[in-house]
């Protein structure tokens, strides 16, 4: 239940800093889906959560 509730919060998440993000680069990684369902645009970054974990989990293992 735990990892559902991140995983949703990741969504939020990536959703509204989608533009920031595309800028960067990430959100167009294979594996990442946008769909637009019931009038809205809706964002699944699965790739760049995926990055930006493995990213988060070097960090703290350097510090």
């Amino acid at each position: 239940m735990r990892w559902l509730l991140v995983f949703l919060f990741a969504v939020v998440i990536f959703n509204g800093l989608r533009g920031w993000l595309l800028k960067i680069g990430l959100g167009r990684l294979p594996g990442d889906f946008s769909f637009r369902l019931a009038g809205r645009d809706w964002y699944v970054p699965l790739a760049s959560s995926v990055v930006l974990s493995l990213l988060a989990g070097l960090i703290g293992h350097l510090l």
